[in-house]
């Protein structure tokens, strides 16, 4: 008779090993123990499996239960995943766990013979509605044949001739993310108390498309501390949706898998503390697919957690339609570089500086493109700034964006005269992001504390600000102390976000964000599309 006990808390399990365990426990509370060739008992912290049967044939049985493919995708019935679940699922696990050809199969294309080495799938489309009111995404997926977890023969190498586990097993990318064999000392060896749990770790696993390329997969494993409350939670996960699986970058993806976790969490008794997030895709010296780029270990407080619910609901991903009637879901370019901040506890505005500074031109794929912020993305940014900007550095931030103002105004005044007439609403908003672009370059060119220290008090004495007046220490102790680049990026923020304090309420259109001169002599434009260059 076999008996295996898996505990979470075992010193000598990774954290993968141990979401494993809460995987397996997921799956065992989901079946009938009257109809299984083991019996099981399942605790708070560990896993206890018993059978008299081999070894193999208790892994196929459980294997069986757990993975399927259905219609085309791999899909894990236990999960209970709606139709966007499923596909995240089947995607997530084929692009990370099995990205491996050796580890899937897909159908071939009958009417499309090889060519060479090089073959010819089938592709299935499948209809995702993410909003009511635009029109559906297609996402079009080779059709599933066979996978690792449901072929018996690939899990042989596991097993003596008697169908018994090994002492050791070989562990690979299949079972561990990401992970590739030593070339000195070959495969790592796992016994079978860590091999086992790492089977059916796809199940505890979240799974993130980063960014807009399909190649690149963020694989979030959560801490697990209580495997009965956390598998009551993790069903009633099912009917996300697929914006949810959707994220900006790395650090983006654990923090919404943080929030997600802290809005289902039934008992405060029971919270996942942090989690880790492994980014795979290539690397610039290798084209395999699938190489462990970075491993972030997330772990923040409430209050980071509440700053990034606000950036989420102000920067969020939004479905945008093109020309041929063809939809896609857009990410923002602020989001990625506010997470970044606080997964690493940073103030959420820090590094704004070279952030900004990257509008100039970023090389891609040999040609220059410029990041450009949607104009919802501009009026994020400045509820951020309004909300959750607050005592010396707002003192900061209110000084540079007076002088702005007065800035703002020398310039405008100037080009009237040299026109001989007011200004169109057009010509505002370019001679507002001309001038906006004047003023951040003057003061992102320092790159030293003194030099950026002489830059800002020239233009604060330049341009008076009303918000500046009687705390010229305050000011003083922001440029001239050890956060003196907190002082920039404050700087720098403050100009992106300025707002007319002509205009009440929220800005919903370019004609709202910026300050016009003689207003009532301005003709107006219809032009809401209009993006902002940041």
């Amino acid at each position: 008779m076999s008996k295996f006990e898996l505990s979470i808390f075992d010193p000598n399990t990774l954290l993968p090993h141990r979401a494993g365990i809460a995987g397996l426990a997921l799956v065992l509370s989901t079946l009938d123990p009257n109809d299984a060739p083991i019996s099981w008992e399942i605790t708070e912290d560990t896993v206890t499996l018993n059978w008299d049967c081999s070894d193999k044939e208790v892994l196929d049985w459980l294997l069986a239960q757990t993975y399927q493919i259905n219609d085309g995708m791999l899909v894990a019935k236990t999960l209970n995943l709606s139709t966007h679940g499923k596909l995240a699922f089947s995607q997530g696990v084929l692009s990370t766990f099995l990205q491996h050809p050796r580890h899937k199969g897909f159908v071939e294309d009958p009417n499309r013979p090889r060519q060479g080495k090089k073959k010819f799938f089938l592709n299935k489309s499948i209809s995702l509605l993410v909003e009511p009111d635009k029109p559906e995404i297609i996402e079009n997926i080779p059709i599933l044949d066979w996978c690792y977890y449901l072929d018996k023969r690939k899990t042989d190498e596991a097993f003596d001739k008697k169908g018994n586990f090994l002492p050791l097993i070989k562990t690979k990318g299949n079972h561990f993310p990401g992970l590739i064999g030593c070339s000195i000392n070959g495969a790592y060896q796992d016994s079978p108390n860590g091999f086992l749990p790492l089977l059916f770790l796809p199940l505890a696993c979240n799974y993130y498309q980063l960014g807009s390329h399909k190649r690149f997969y963020g694989l979030v494993i959560p801490e697990i501390n209580n495997l009965v409350l956390w598998s009551k939670k993790r069903l009633q996960l099912g009917n996300r949706n697929y914006r949810d699986f959707r994220s900006s970058s790395a650090d983006e993806a654990g923090l919404r898998f943080l929030l997600e976790e802290q809005i289902y969490a039934d008992s405060s008794l029971y919270k996942v503390s942090y989690c880790e997030v492994y980014q795979l895709g290539e690397q610039p010296w290798s084209q395999q697919k699938g190489i462990k780029q970075s491993v972030r270990r997330i772990r923040v407080s409430e209050e980071i957690l509440g700053l990034y619910q606000s950036a989420l609901s102000l920067f969020p991903s939004k479905v945008r339609v093109g020309k041929d009637s063809n939809s896609w879901l857009t990410l923002s370019e602020v989001l990625p570089w506010i997470a970044a901040n606080l997964s690493a506890n940073n103030p959420w505005y820090l590094n704004f500086h070279d952030f900004a500074k990257r509008k100039s031109e970023i090389k891609a794929n040999g040609t220059e493109k410029k990041i450009r912020l949607y104009i919802y993305e501009r009026v994020g940014l400045i509820t951020m700034t309004e909300n959750n900007i607050q005592g010396n550095e707002k003192i900061l931030l209110d000084a540079v964006q007076g002088s702005f103002a007065g800035y703002l105004r020398k310039q405008f005044h100037f080009r009237k005269n040299k026109l001989g007439r007011d200004l169109t609403a057009q010509e505002v908003r370019e001679e507002f992001e001309s001038i906006t672009e004047k003023a951040l370059y003057r003061l992102q060119r320092p790159t030293t504390q003194q030099e950026f220290a002489k830059a800002l008090v020239d233009f604060l004495s330049q341009f008076r600000s009303k918000a500046a007046r009687g705390l010229g220490r305050e000011i003083y102790a922001w440029i001239h102390g050890e956060e003196w680049r907190k002082a920039r990026d404050l700087t720098m923020l403050a100009i992106a976000t300025y707002q007319s304090k002509k205009k009440d309420g929220d800005a919903n259109s370019e004609e709202e964000l910026v300050e016009i001169p003689d207003s009532d002599s301005v003709v107006e434009s219809d032009d809401e599309g209009y993006e902002k260059s940041l």
